[in-house]
């Protein structure tokens, strides 16, 4: 793939028909309960092989805890990591740890993928509809949660979404052959969308108002408590990036909210809509058209 398009994995070819796809992530505590921790930081590394059309085969645990961190802790991080890939069909054969003074875990992840399916960030085509898989809401969720703002459904709504694999996703895109795919994480929707408009030398347009968001996410942006990695994203994307006088304050950051595990933002050409639908549904899986692909460069949002 080389360095250059900054897709979501490292890909080496094995042969005319397969190649590799090596990705790593890892994190501090996103999360109060060690098991969901384990398992949204598993589902987080899996993501980068499903942004790319692959299939998990194997991973590797990272760990990085304290001393004095009970084992009974670690012990449930480990097992929500565990169960969340043997629910991608992948097995953990190994790992590394080194003690720390802050917990950190994640995954480096092994996956094949047939390269007439790779999905890249550098495919979009003017035409294209721009479907994304997961609410947003995250950031600003868990954030809020950190300074004891968040009750106990809103927390579980977050965590239930950060959790979820984003398998159903990438395997639709790939049985459909799209070809251009990204996830939503740490650089927020208008980060990410970003990297891919670049890449595929095009323009978006988004709709805040077809968005999906979590349930809390409005009224957290209205208490602003959005991470620093979201100003930090305003900074650097917002520059090419055209906002809609009627956004709100709350609205547009909501754009650049960092990402946990979030959902993976598809192109889908015209002429595969009515299959990507039957798709989509087939396999129980959310997905929310919030713009187009257009000529052009850079990202302008609606708020309609």
């Amino acid at each position: 793939m080389g360095l250059s398009s900054a897709d979501d994995a490292a890909v080496w070819k094995l042969n005319d028909s397969q190649a590799l796809v090596l990705t790593t992530d890892f994190f501090t505590p996103i999360a109060d309960d060690a098991y969901d921790y384990g398992a949204i930081a598993a589902a987080n590394s899996l993501s980068d092989v499903y942004a790319m059309g692959g299939r998990p085969l194997l991973a590797l645990n990272l760990l990085a805890f304290p001393s004095n961190l009970p084992v009974e802790v670690s012990r449930e991080i480990l097992r929500g990591g565990a169960e969340k890939v043997r629910e991608a069909g992948a097995v953990i054969a190994g790992g590394h740890s080194i003690q720390d003074e802050e917990p950190k875990y994640g995954l480096a992840v092994l996956g094949i993928v047939e390269t007439v399916r790779l999905l890249t960030k550098g495919g979009a085509l003017p035409g294209d509809h721009l479907f994304l898989t997961k609410p947003l809401g995250f950031g600003v969720t868990t954030t809020a949660h950190k300074r004891g703002l968040v009750g106990a459904d809103e927390l579980r709504e977050a965590v239930d979404w950060m959790k979820r694999l984003n398998r159903a996703a990438g395997e639709v895109a790939t049985r459909l052959e799209l070809k251009t795919a990204t996830d939503i994480t740490g650089f927020g929707l208008i980060g990410h969308a970003m990297e891919m408009a670049q890449a595929s030398r095009v323009g978006f347009e988004l709709h805040f108002g077809n968005l999906p968001l979590i349930g809390c996410a409005r009224k957290f942006a209205e208490a602003f408590t959005f991470p620093g990695g979201a100003f930090d994203n305003l900074e650097y994307y917002g520059r090419d990036t055209r906002l809609d006088a009627g956004l709100t304050e709350p609205e547009r950051m909501l754009l650049f909210d960092p990402q946990t595990s979030g959902g993976l933002l598809l192109a889908v050409p015209e002429g595969r809509l009515e299959a990507f639908a039957r798709a989509r549904e087939a396999a129980d899986l959310p997905a929310w058209e919030i713009g187009r692909v257009v000529e052009g460069q850079g990202i302008t949002v609606f708020a309609d």
